[in-house]
């Protein structure tokens, strides 16, 4: 699915009047009729509701959707907040349209606020609709607006933002003023804003909803974008050939553990052959050996005795895909054997864990990379491979210039995993639950990617798929044993059931 920028759907919606021969009266009342049925198919007609409305084209949504509410026999109270005396073309018609609907429904009540004075009593049962501002919002809110906002914040109700709550910009929200809806639920129309997708504005958008109002597909197709939230039926696994053998599926090399810390090579190894790799290949500590041999017996073991030698230089050929990070800790030796693995190989390598904060520490490496490798940072260790930033949407820029620079893909974890890409282009995960968030998950991740990668998948493919189907196996997870319980070995055990799910594409 593309985002586009807030401007850019402004000229979408123009295409689609101007192509589809309808006008913007109606386009609005397409698009208000979703957010009414979404609202009627969540609430009961017992709930009251409370609509503030603003004086662009987001107030005359919240005006339709009031209408269309109230016809269906619920208690509505519309609030609208007067800061001038222009109004939009639209909002004038559905204002007309809706008094004249007050005027033989006693259940519809329409007030004007132009001092806080006026606010009502909302409780814990009501419902607010917030239609004050829509993505076109250019400034932080002040005056009138921002105390209705503050108002609507301290009330119990539940809140229903009409495309974006007010005060959040589409995009970048770092000079905003934190005067902004919280809202419950966001109905957004056609596309998530892209500003949805940051860890920060998480307490404004609440849980959103795409409501699909039927723009232009033709024009959306053809449109570029710099981002994109994938979706399961935009992701496709090959097919394994009848006469097929462990050959045809790669050799992928791991180096993970460390004396304190082989649980995280079990780990990486076992969801590396649960991702349908022909052949892997563990370097371990010989500390490692036992444990390695009984938990993933189906790994071969290339053991170090000094954990100095990382595999000789001739023997790097074998390897289709190589990773490295979980849990190998960072002594001066791993450093020099990073650092020699970097100046050797000829494929693709998969960062992760304590291989990323070594480059943190050694920058001057990164130049010798292989082309299209992938880093797997959590957000601290971006931090320290890329440098600080004071917002996400700021994060995201420093994310792509870095694919940009070394000709990379950045995986950076969290919810709406983001994986930033050397053409600029960056792909939002929706696949994943809070439960992930537990120790261990990030050598599984490393672990699908690795095998794919050595499946001969692209390197954008390999963390795409990757990416999803980790989520994917994490929500399966979840489901069957709660986010709370959830735990890294649950997401291997799922994974099966993850991929089954994605090649049926139930």
């Amino acid at each position: 699915m593309k985002i586009f920028k807030t401007q850019f759907i402004k000229l979408i919606d123009k295409y689609t009047i101007e192509n589809e021969t309808i006008s913007s009266i109606n386009l609005m009342e397409r698009a208000a009729t979703k957010v009414a049925d979404w609202l009627i198919n969540k609430y009961s007609v017992e709930k009251e509701f409370f609509v503030f409305v603003g004086p662009g084209n987001n107030g005359g949504d919240a005006l339709v959707v009031a209408r269309l509410l109230a016809v269906n026999n619920y208690k509505i109270n519309v609030f609208i907040v007067k800061i001038t005396e222009k109004f939009s073309d639209d909002f004038n018609i559905n204002f007309k349209r809706l008094k004249e609907l007050s005027e033989q429904n006693n259940q519809l009540v329409i007030n004007t606020l132009t001092q806080e004075s006026q606010l009502p009593v909302i409780n814990s049962s009501n419902v607010v609709v917030d239609g004050i501002f829509g993505s076109g919002l250019s400034r932080p809110l002040e005056n009138l607006p921002a105390i209705v906002v503050n108002y609507i914040n301290k009330a119990e109700a539940e809140v229903v933002a009409i495309d974006i709550p007010s005060g959040l910009f589409g995009e970048d929200n770092s000079q905003n003023n934190e005067k902004i809806i919280n809202a419950d639920f966001t109905l957004t129309f056609q596309f998530p804003k892209l500003s949805f997708l940051f860890p920060e504005n998480d307490r404004y958008v609440g849980e959103w909803h795409v409501l699909d109002i039927r723009l232009d597909k033709n024009f959306i197709n053809k449109s570029e974008t710099d981002y994109f939230y994938f979706l399961k039926n935009e992701l496709k696994l090959k097919t394994r050939k009848k006469f097929a053998h462990k050959g045809n599926f790669g050799h992928a090399l791991l180096i993970a553990g460390s004396y304190e810390k082989t649980g995280a090579a079990v780990l990486a190894s076992r969801a590396c052959l649960r991702s349908g790799v022909g052949r892997l290949t563990v370097h371990v500590p010989e500390s490692a050996y036992e444990i390695m041999q009984t938990a993933v017996p189906e790994a071969m073991l290339n053991i170090d005795e000094t954990e100095t030698n990382y595999c000789n230089n001739e023997e790097l050929h074998k390897f289709n895909a190589i990773g490295i990070g979980p849990g190998i800790g960072k002594k001066k030796s791993m450093k020099m054997a990073l650092k020699n693995l970097i100046e050797n190989s000829e494929v693709p390598i998969i960062f992760d864990a304590d291989a990323i904060n070594i480059l943190g520490e050694n920058k001057e490496w990164l130049k010798n990379i292989p082309a299209n490798s992938i880093f797997t940072p959590h957000p601290k260790e971006f931090e320290r491979l890329v440098g600080k930033s004071s917002n996400n949407f700021e994060r995201n820029k420093m994310q792509v210039d870095f694919a940009k620079k070394y000709n990379a893909y950045i995986v950076l974890k969290g919810a709406n995993t983001a994986i930033a890409c050397p053409d600029g282009k960056t792909y939002f995960n929706s696949s994943g639950n809070p439960g992930m968030a537990t120790a261990g998950s990030g050598d599984v991740l490393t672990g699908i990617i690795l095998s794919l990668l050595a499946q001969a998948y692209s390197s954008k493919d390999a963390a795409l798929i990757g990416v999803f189907i980790h989520g994917l196996a994490g929500d399966i997870a979840a489901g069957e044993m709660s986010q709370e319980a959830l735990i890294a070995s649950d997401i291997i055990y799922c994974l099966g059931k993850a991929f089954i799910s994605l090649k049926v594409g139930s």
